[in-house]
């Protein structure tokens, strides 16, 4: 059988950004950890998140095509992985509302807007290096921490909102810190050190951010003590980033890195979440 002739083919269902993972991965597990949703409703509720994140790529391969970007012969597999994923997707919604769940479907209509946008940008070629919209994109993967918690606790709660901005202000900042390291990696020598500081700036207000609001609200009793300490990780990694700049480093290495930080902050905060 020829590559045209597949159906299945792996290229198509399963998404070629590795790094992405994390920001859907992360705040799931951390939601879920943190309400302790040891049950059947935890499945689903990762079920469906899994396949909402996996049906994006041969969505956005259909608009490829459709835009002249790839070859229509990519249409018939894209079209199979959306059949699929979206039978999958709608078993998922289905045994949420069966089982009193509804609500959290309410946290997925932001994501079909911005899904939406980017969708718009692949039609005309303007997707890449769009960091706004991966920032915006992984405050709505946040929401998965939220739902998690939720369904733990049984309910909606006000420290739920408070997981979803500490979870999307981790992803915020560790996308702000890749991008610096990006532009790092062209630049001929390593710059003095002013220089080093004049272009990580944003990357440390970033981290400096997180870590602070994470002392202040501990401090104040709205989170557990010692949730400073995963933004202290990357707030240490992000100045380390900063003064020893990723001169001529493979992005591979870079996404790798971060990715390796990502999954430490994970559990690290899953384990100071329950101290």
């Amino acid at each position: 059988m020829t590559q045209k002739q597949k159906i299945f083919q792996r290229q198509i269902f399963i998404t070629n950004e590795h790094g992405s993972w994390v920001f859907l991965l992360s705040p799931l597990f951390i939601g879920i950890f943190a309400g302790q949703s040891w049950s059947l409703d935890a499945v689903i509720l990762v079920l469906g998140a899994l396949v909402g994140f996996l049906i994006r790529h041969p969505i956005t391969i259909a608009v490829k095509v459709l835009s002249g970007r790839r070859s229509k012969a990519d249409l018939r597999p894209a079209g199979w992985a959306i059949l699929i994923y979206g039978f999958v997707g709608l078993l998922m919604v289905g045994g949420l509302v069966l089982r009193g769940l509804s609500y959290l479907l309410i946290l997925a209509v932001p994501g079909i807007f911005v899904f939406i946008w980017y969708l718009y940008l692949v039609y005309n070629r303007a997707e890449r290096g769009q960091m706004g919209i991966e920032l915006v994109a992984s405050g709505v993967l946040a929401l998965s921490a939220p739902a998690g918690y939720w369904i733990g606790v049984g309910g909606l709660s006000g420290l739920g909102w408070w997981l979803w901005g500490l979870t999307w202000f981790q992803s915020a900042a560790s996308i702000v810190y890749v991008y610096l390291q990006l532009v790092q990696r062209e630049q001929k020598q390593i710059p003095s050190l002013k220089d080093r500081f004049r272009l990580g700036w944003r990357a440390a207000l970033y981290s400096s951010f997180n870590l602070l609001a994470a002392i202040l609200l501990s401090a104040a009793g709205i989170i557990p003590t010692w949730i400073f300490a995963p933004y202290l990780l990357q707030w240490g990694e992000t100045f380390r980033g900063i003064y020893n700049p990723a001169v001529g480093v493979k992005p591979t290495r870079i996404g790798i890195r971060q990715l390796i930080v990502s999954s430490l902050f994970t559990a690290l905060f899953i384990l100071t979440w329950r101290i």
